[in-house]
């Protein structure tokens, strides 16, 4: 056939796509698994990338491999980088468990391009994979790809839902609302405690992720097939971290303990769930803002919402709360994620985990949907949401449950029955206290004033 050529590996002959960069064991896996037609994430094969490049520098420092060769395969990693490299990899991510085929997928398509620049065969089993087994550079990679979007997608964007979460609280200070609990009308809380409440939450997440950190960007590397270094240089492991270190400009270290990194999932496992936590603080503050948007006319209309979009294919005028919508549907998603991470984490046996790929495809797409849902949900959502102000107070004139303040003075018995009048009635509760207590309505005024009634709060 004119558009494919043959390759050879270790189990013999294959033909190949003619312009394809990568060889035989790549065109197997394709071959051997046409399950999803979802390819590893683009972030892991960066990171994968990534890790060759530094893999090849750390072997020239170490003499396992020449100048010239150590150039070619850095050049070549480097080249892929700066172009549209996925169009290279096409391995499913439902795979080998140990993620060999995007491993050899790696080391043939890089082979091909060094080769191409030195001018003499480079080897994907000697020279790009030297130091290195499919046990060892795929949790390594994982741990990278991980560590690389936390840094650089996650956080940022966390911090970013902070400061607008924080900026918008001084902005609605002044407005006070109907405090539920249960959805049950309880007492006032000023709008900016609400957000503040957020703020903090967002704030112990981050505080958690970043205590993980250390342990994400603690390296499986140099263990190579269980874990005993086995074909690789002794000082392999510091160097590849060093030279990684340079490259992503993230502080990368040897494992403590290899046979851990390479037979267990444990760190991608916690860092999963503590994106699991991420979700569910996402989704507590996007079902906050459904509520308080909720109506405008049947519900609390409490806030308006940036209209964004038509909702509705037959109801004119219908606008709806499409952003926090996105982020609850986010959540679910990544609450799902971790769920198959856990499964897959429990798949470590004896010396190797073997659902790395998945594991890694879970774990990313993680990070990136709590990273982009987190800015839309700060810039659409809550930066730009307005106050109903006369709703919040035609509610909190209505409110029974102010009579709690009353207790220390009245009693809890006789409030309960002030508010059950007032209730029954639709009368305010002050005129309702006035008749069934001694004290005066200008009393009862600075007792049952909304702002007064907020102040313990911090």
């Amino acid at each position: 056939m004119s558009n494919t050529r043959i390759e050879r590996d270790s189990m013999g002959e294959l033909r190949v796509p003619e312009q394809a960069l990568y060889g035989a064991q790549t065109q197997r896996a394709v071959d051997n698994f046409p399950i999803s037609h979802q390819r590893m994430p683009a972030q892991f094969i960066r990171a994968l990338i990534l890790a060759k490049a530094a893999a090849a520098k750390a072997n020239v420092e170490l003499k396992q491999l020449s100048a010239a060769q150590g150039k070619a395969i850095v050049d070549a990693a480097q080249g892929l980088l700066e172009g549209d490299f996925m169009q290279h990899f096409p391995v499913d991510i439902f795979q080998t468990g140990s993620g060999t085929s995007s491993n050899m997928n790696a080391n043939e398509v890089i082979a091909t391009l060094a080769s191409r620049l030195l001018g003499e065969p480079v080897n994907p089993n000697d020279h790009v994979n030297c130091g290195q087994s499919s046990n060892d550079i795929i949790p390594t990679t994982i741990h990278v790809s991980a560590a690389l979007g936390l840094h650089e997608q996650l956080l940022p964007a966390l911090v970013h839902l902070v400061q607008v979460i924080e900026r918008k609280a001084v902005e609605v200070h002044p407005f006070i609302k109907t405090g539920r609990t249960h959805l049950m009308d309880a007492m006032p809380v000023r709008m900016s405690q609400v957000l503040d409440g957020w703020a903090q939450q967002l704030k112990a997440n981050i505080g958690h992720l970043q205590d993980l950190l250390p342990s994400l960007q603690s390296l499986a590397q140099g263990g190579t097939a269980v874990g005993t270094g086995i074909n690789a240089h002794p000082q392999f492991a510091a160097g590849f971290s060093r030279q990684l270190s340079s490259l992503t400009q993230v502080q990368f270290t040897p494992g403590k303990n290899l046979f851990a990194l390479i037979g267990s999932q444990d760190t991608a496992v916690a860092v999963s769930g503590q994106l699991k936590a991420i979700a569910v603080t996402l989704m507590k503050i996007a079902n906050d803002l459904r509520w308080m948007n909720s109506g405008p006319l049947a519900g609390l209309g409490e806030i308006e919402l940036e209209g964004l979009q038509p909702g509705s294919s037959i109801m004119p005028g219908k606008v709806n709360p499409v952003i926090p919508e996105a982020t609850a549907m986010v959540a679910a998603q990544v609450i799902g994620n971790d769920t198959t991470i856990t499964v897959a984490g429990q798949s470590g046996n004896f010396e190797l985990n073997v659902m790395l790929p998945i594991i890694a495809q879970n774990l990313l797409s993680s990070i990136e949907l709590l990273a982009n849902s987190s800015r839309l949900l700060a810039d659409k959502a809550i930066a730009s949401f307005r106050v109903n102000e006369p709703k919040l107070k035609e509610a909190l004139s209505r409110n029974p449950i102010l009579v709690t303040a009353l207790n220390p003075i009245i009693g809890y018995q006789k409030a309960a029955e002030i508010a059950k009048t007032a209730y029954k009635q639709g009368r305010p509760v002050i005129d309702v206290a006035l008749e069934h207590t001694d004290l005066s309505r200008s009393q009862l005024e600075v007792l049952l004033d909304p702002e007064k009634l907020t102040a313990g709060g911090v």
